[in-house]
């Protein structure tokens, strides 16, 4: 994937990656564009077409509806699945699980997302890491902003390592309200915030 560095690349002093999916899949030491595109007809099963800078297609997004549970699936550019993106039912603070692949099996955990509050105004989001067992502190933090914006942070500090932004109004309002910009920090794991800012989107759906 020429979007980010392969895990055979030698180390370089600037790169310290930050791999939560996989090493393949972070940044560079420049920070990265992403914009996700939602396509429209496909709207209610929430499938996501994401692209770099140069319009080159990096992940594809599949949405499907499996017995009680939503799920979804990233795929890499060629097809290959990634994560499945999955609602555990029934659990407390609305909790989603993200598994390896298209495993749903609980030795496949990567993380699991929480609100991080049962009744809050703003969808804010806790992130576990699967070794993280007792959950004490979270290991990242989504803080939802205004006008459909977020940022992603380091647990409960002020380093941010990704944010998203809805892309502005440039010719059709239908069109536009559909497509999100993503800017992701050197070192950190692009599959993984791009799999954070789907399951945001399909909470806030």
């Amino acid at each position: 994937m020429d979007q980010f560095r392969s895990a055979q690349t030698p180390p370089i002093t600037q790169w310290t990656p930050v791999p939560i999916i996989g090493v393949e899949y972070c940044a560079s030491a420049d920070p990265l564009q992403l914009v996700m595109v939602k396509e429209i007809l496909h709207i209610s099963n929430g499938n996501f077409e994401v692209k770099d800078s140069v319009d080159n297609v990096v992940f594809k997004v599949k949405g499907k509806i499996a017995t009680l549970r939503d799920r979804r699936v990233l795929y890499d550019a060629a097809g290959n699945p990634i994560v499945t993106i999955r609602r555990k039912i029934p659990s407390l603070h609305e909790r989603w699980e993200v598994f390896k692949g298209e495993s749903a099996k609980s030795r496949d955990l990567i993380f699991s997302v929480k609100r991080s509050a049962m009744v809050q105004s703003e969808t804010n989001l806790l992130v576990f890491l699967a070794n993280n067992n007792e959950e004490n502190f979270c290991d990242y933090k989504v803080k939802v902003g205004s006008e459909q914006s977020c940022q992603i942070y380091i647990r409960d500090s002020s380093t941010e390592v990704a944010k998203m932004r809805q892309k502005e109004t440039t010719g059709s309002i239908f069109l536009d309200r559909n497509k999100y910009i993503v800017t992701v920090n050197p070192n950190m794991d692009c599959a993984f915030i791009v799999s954070l800012i789907v399951l945001l989107d399909d909470i806030n759906e």
